[in-house]
Order: structure tokens, then sequence, then C-alpha cells
């Protein structure tokens, strides 16, 4: 019988994934403000992800930066480049194709860090909320995969007003 805490986690999990997919791939609305408001809420699901870890710190700054700031940010560049519908950029086939080989080639590299990875020493766990611990295995350990993290922001904002941009002719 799986505790409470099991099924809370399916649960943000399931609401997490269902909610990225919807920020990527909306059937209900071609308006991009609405896959801005589907990312806000994988961000606050992913949060309470980081509360059942007892990274309070990290869900905390997870709702504050993410869904506070960077979505802030997101919302003015779709506002201040609204456009109408007929004038929004049809998806072309090879830029579907590129972006899905793209995506399979993250997914790859992803499964094979993931293969790779060994489990963290008790000593080495930083899951009791403190915050020094965090910034050292962040800024020390994982700088690498920080400064990846936030270059791919920036492309996901540059790919948010590519995609608000009507065709050039």
């Amino acid at each position: 019988m799986p505790e409470f805490t099991d099924l809370l986690f399916y649960g943000l999990a399931a609401l997490t994934l269902g909610f990225g997919f919807l920020t990527v791939a909306n059937p209900f609305s071609r308006n991009p403000v609405t896959n801005a408001m589907f990312l806000v809420l994988t961000i606050i699901s992913m949060a309470g992800l980081f509360v059942l870890l007892h990274a309070f710190f990290l869900a905390a700054i997870q709702v504050l930066v993410y869904a506070g700031a960077v979505m802030v940010l997101f919302l003015f560049v779709i506002m201040l480049l609204d456009l109408p519908e007929e004038n929004r950029r049809q998806i072309k086939t090879l830029t579907l194709g590129l972006g899905t080989i793209a995506v399979a080639a993250i997914a790859g590299i992803f499964i094979k860090a993931i293969s790779h990875a060994a489990p963290l020493a008790a000593s080495d766990r930083w899951l009791d909320g403190e915050t020094k611990p965090l910034g050292k295995i962040l800024f020390e350990t994982y700088l690498l995969p920080f400064e990846i993290l936030s270059l791919l922001l920036l492309v996901a904002m540059v790919g948010v007003i590519l995609l608000s941009k009507k065709d050039l002719k």
C-alpha cells in the first residue's frame, strides 16, 4: 500500500508532465499567453515536488523567481509582440523536424547522464533545506549545468520572440 507522500509525488509528477506538455503543445488555444499560464502551473507543481524533498528554499525560489519574475518577463514579451492570429508564424515541417531532433538529442544526453550517475552519499545530501550546502554544491560541483540552464532560459526567451513574430516575406 503506497504512502500518502508517494501518492502526492505521483500526482504532482503527473501534473508537472501534463502541464509541461500543454505548455508546448496546447490543443485548447493558439494564444501564447495560455501557454505561458500552463508554464506557470508547471513551475508551481515542480515547487510542490521540491517541498516533498524538504527543499523548501528551492520551492520558494522556484515560485518567486520563475513563476514570478521570469514569467512576467515572458508575458511582457508576448504582450508587446501581440499579433493577430492570422499574422502569427505558421510552423514549418523543417523547423518541426529540427526541433524534434534537438529534443531527441537532449533526451538522449539526459538519459545517458542519469544512467551513469551515482547516488549521492549520505554526507553529500542537501535535502535538509539549508541554503549553504545547496549554494556550495550549485556553484562548485554543478556550475556548468547551472550556466547551461541560464543559456537555455535565454534560448526560450528568443524562441518566444520568434514564435510571436509574423513571417517576413
